[in-house]
């Protein structure tokens, strides 16, 4: 349960500051603008976090897309770019790069995946950009008729909120406990960074206007559900974890597809970001190859590189795979709801990632994997 406290304030705090940030605009519901708001989205993503990503522009892709009858697909691919594939750059993108980060893989170490992150991002827009353009071609007139009126631009609000978001991603850069303060020789005490975040996200509550949080439709609802879910998997989760902690080298995984695959796959049910450490684990006790590079961990561990890019792209890219494999599906989907969309079951939902994830991820296999 350790890793369950930085988990919920990391989501908590971003889910506050992203909140106080009022981006609105009705702009025309094409399947262009619609792949500009999910580039976009997937852009941010590594650098706001997955969650303040998804909260700051989840309105604003609803917004434009009020008046379309067909909407879920838009929120499926929403969830699959914004909320999972977009964060893989940075350790503050996605819970499982932040826990790695925890212990010990350097921060911008993640940026050399920018070519899988390019691939599978550049596909997934091309996709969905497919899928809306058939979509609103079966659109009612009505529909139609309604999404040519009343269009005006984006306006911003509560640009204040910058301010505290970097103040998050500075306390994840500096304050890392057991660390020296920069400059100091005190060493940074456990939780310091987590407070450091609590009172960021205060400060957002404080200094943002409240009428800002009415327009944003800010409610606690989506982030308390996703504490009291995740709560429950942090917890039933223990036991299968410690087995794989224990045993995990008894798989027979060795090779970087196989890390791809089984990370993943794991991470799209038992939540992406203790899977990614269980897997990391199981890394650093595998011998190095030849003419490996090797990344240095804490407590003097290693693992090799083309291993720990496997795993990081299989917990980020697969926690896409369900409702439950990263802490902003669930989110999104409740945010989704509250907008009126009809969103898909989670076996439904789960049928959209078959048959859109699973082609790319082969793709990706193939590619940078074998």
């Amino acid at each position: 349960m350790s890793e369950y406290i930085p988990f919920i304030i990391l989501l908590g705090s971003l889910y506050v500051v992203a909140g106080g940030i009022a981006l609105r605009g009705d702009l025309a519901a094409t399947p262009r603008t619609n792949t500009i708001i999910l580039a976009v989205g997937a852009s941010l993503a590594s650098v706001l976090g997955t969650t303040g990503a998804s909260v700051l522009l989840i309105r604003l892709l609803l917004d434009t897309n009020r008046d379309r009858t067909r909407v879920a697909h838009t929120v499926v691919f929403f969830i699959f770019l914004v909320s999972n594939v977009g964060g893989l750059l940075l350790p503050i993108g996605d819970p499982p790069l932040f826990l790695g980060y925890l212990r010990g893989v350097p921060f911008f170490w993640t940026l050399q995946m920018w070519p899988q992150w390019s691939f599978t991002v550049g596909l997934l827009l091309a996709i969905y950009f497919g899928i809306d353009s058939w979509m609103i071609r079966h659109e009612t007139a009505e529909a139609l008729r309604k999404e040519a009126k009343s269009k005006h631009g984006i306006h911003i609000s509560g640009l204040i909120n910058l301010v505290w978001l970097g103040g998050i991603l500075a306390s994840v850069i500096v304050l890392v406990p057991g660390r020296l303060f920069p400059g100091t020789s005190q060493e940074i005490p456990a939780f310091a960074r987590e407070g450091a975040m609590c009172l960021c996200g205060g400060l957002s509550l404080i200094t943002t206007p409240r009428g800002l949080r009415t327009i944003n439709k800010f409610s606690w609802g989506p982030i308390l559900e996703v504490a009291a879910l995740f709560i429950g998997i942090f917890v039933a989760m223990q036991v299968p974890l410690a087995v794989l902690t224990e045993r995990g080298a008894e798989l027979g995984v060795t090779t970087p597809a196989q890390f791809f695959w089984v990370t993943g796959a794991l991470s799209s049910f038992l939540d992406n970001a203790p899977t990614y450490l269980v897997f990391l684990t199981t890394a650093t006790s595998l011998p190095a190859e030849p003419n490996t590079t090797m990344v240095m961990l804490s407590e003097g561990m290693h693992v090799s590189s083309t291993l720990l890019v496997a795993i990081s792209l299989g917990s980020v890219f697969m926690g896409a795979n369900s409702y439950i494999g990263n802490g902003p599906n669930f989110m999104v989907k409740a945010m989704a709801e509250e907008g009126g969309v009809r969103m898909p079951s989670f076996f439904g939902y789960m049928a959209w990632a078959a048959v859109v994830l699973i082609p790319v991820f082969i793709l990706v296999t193939i590619i940078f994997e074998h």
